[in-house]
């Protein structure tokens, strides 16, 4: 799985006009399921998340996790994080997983961030969505669950 991950102030995701997701500080998290991955990934990348140091401690130093702040995480499915962009001028996102595993993969993701204990709010999969966000930092990273090359 890949994830796209910013540390926020608060962020919020709208489908068609209605707010489905809103967090104060901690971490909007974009997230693709990829062709092959499992369960597995899905946990994998969750305890990565979770786990990330990447808050401030009292020293000003990034050493504290979403864990250790009580932040909390807004999960938005994004498949264009598959996209591949090596030739031509449109991407091709073949490597993204069928939307039905997707789906599944991007909700158990989610699901494995709450076993942490790890307040979750959420977008709507394949929705049309806005997503607002004040990024804190800014501190944006990229983590994928696999070496593709």
């Amino acid at each position: 799985m890949r994830a796209l991950i910013q540390r926020v102030i608060d962020a919020s995701v709208t489908v068609d006009d209605c707010i489905t997701g809103q967090i104060g500080p901690g971490l909007l998290i974009l997230v693709c399921a990829m062709q092959g991955d499992e369960e597995a990934s899905a946990e994998k990348l969750a305890a990565r998340i979770g786990k990330l140091r990447i808050f401030r401690d009292d020293a000003g130093k990034m050493n504290r996790s979403l864990l250790d702040t009580g932040g909390k995480a807004l999960v938005v499915s994004q498949f264009t994080l598959a996209a591949d962009t090596r030739s031509g001028n449109r991407p091709g996102f073949s490597a993204a997983a069928p939307p039905d595993q997707g789906r599944a993969l991007y909700e158990h993701f989610a699901h494995s961030l709450r076993d942490l204990g790890i307040t979750v709010a959420t977008g709507e999969f394949g929705a049309d969505m806005q997503v607002a966000l004040t990024n804190s930092g800014p501190v944006t990273i990229w983590m994928d669950t696999a070496d593709r090359g």
